[in-house]
């Protein structure tokens, strides 16, 4: 019984260390996954600071609507904590992406999913 616990505790954590960063570089944070229209969605990235940094692409890509912002990053000296709110999100399904971008490529890419519910009536 304890090591079916202590395999299924292991799993789980391997799950979440993979999908919440890319390769150590971007890791994304949505406080929720659930939302209600007109939803505002705070999000945090963390971006490992590095010298091929150049911009942070934070996209919300849903099924009928899509928003994005992006921030200038400087490099080694730029601080590793990044927050954008998204207003006004209709319903839908999302998936919100944050993107580490140098200058010839994507560096590293994490990805969240979020659903936004229609509002009661």
């Amino acid at each position: 019984m304890k090591a079916r616990m202590l395999l299924m505790t292991t799993a789980t954590l391997s799950l979440i260390a993979v999908s919440g960063s890319a390769n150590g570089v971007v890791a994304i944070r949505v406080n929720g996954h659930y939302f209600t229209e007109p939803a505002t969605v705070d999000i945090t990235v963390a971006v490992e600071p590095d010298q091929a940094n150049r911009t942070l692409r934070i996209e919300a890509d849903g099924d009928r609507y899509f928003r994005s912002s992006e921030i200038n990053l400087d490099g080694p000296s730029e601080k590793r904590m990044h927050t954008v709110e998204f207003r006004n999100l209709p319903a839908g399904s999302y998936e919100v992406r944050a993107a580490v971008l140098s200058t010839n490529d994507v560096r590293a890419m994490a990805v969240q999913d979020l659903e936004v519910t229609g509002s009661p009536r």
